[in-house]
């Protein structure tokens, strides 16, 4: 039987540290091929390109990390998955990783996250996917504690398979060194950024922005991913693409809509 075929990509770009780690940490589990931009895509969501070309090449990034065949996109990190999945790999993937980010992507991050839109995508085709992302925006943040945990989501996710229209939110704490307490099962935090633009004059007398901010967490909850993640959990949310507000479909039917 041959082993699972898994797609990596990511958002900080092909080189990143967090996506060198997660190549060696899948290529225990199956056959990996990697498809990621080819510079830092952050922050990027759901974009794709549609008003300029699209252009890959074949990579030799780190042999010893073990993938199959890596490709570097000019794209966003939505636009890999698509071109994987439509014209790179050999067949369908098992699964689709994304990461591991450098940055949480719990609570409201979510919208934002180029590394979720990427698992996203892979979703709506159908392919078990999951984002994960490590609660360190350092370039030199160290991922090795995390090792234990990616492996066993996306080992158990391979082996029970994940819901249809699901894709799986890990955030991993950072730890400083030791193993997460273990792995939460979570629903999302309410919570939201208390936006600031910075303004500033360049030389010529133009304004520009820098947009800076504070994050404001409105639940208080314990069984958020925030909660999870404080207390040294690695949380796992379940989080669908069907973006219906089911709940409210009963109050606008009482709305005078139909006159």
């Amino acid at each position: 039987m041959p082993k699972p075929l898994i797609l990596v990509t990511n958002d900080d770009g092909i080189t990143a540290p967090g996506l060198r780690m997660l190549i060696r940490y899948m290529k225990d589990l199956g056959d990996v091929v990697v498809v990621a931009p080819d510079s830092p895509q952050s922050g990027m969501g759901h974009a794709i390109t549609i008003d300029s070309t699209l252009y890959f090449k074949r990579v030799v990034t780190d042999p010893g990390d073990g993938a199959l065949e890596e490709y570097s996109c000019s794209g966003t990190p939505a636009d890999c998955v698509k071109l994987a999945l439509q014209e790179l790999l050999p067949r369908r993937p098992d699964l689709c990783v994304s990461g591991i980010n450098h940055g949480s992507n719990a609570s409201i991050n979510v919208i934002y996250s180029g590394t979720m839109s990427a698992a996203i995508e892979a979703g709506i085709e159908g392919v078990p996917a999951i984002g994960f992302s490590l609660c360190d925006y350092s370039w030199e943040a160290d991922f090795r504690p995390a090792e234990k945990a990616v492996k066993q989501i996306a080992r158990e996710s391979l082996k029970q398979g994940i819901p249809e229209g699901v894709v799986l939110n890990v955030n991993i704490p950072r730890t400083r060194g030791e193993l997460p307490k273990g792995i939460r099962v979570c629903r999302q935090a309410r919570a939201n950024w208390k936006e600031k633009f910075d303004k500033r004059t360049n030389p010529s007398g133009r304004d520009y922005y820098w947009l800076t901010g504070e994050f404001e967490l409105l639940d208080k909850g314990m069984d958020t991913d925030e909660w999870a993640l404080a207390q040294g959990y690695v949380s796992v949310v379940p989080t669908q693409f069907d973006l219906t507000a089911h709940h409210a479909i009963q109050e606008l039917n009482n709305w005078s809509l139909h006159e």
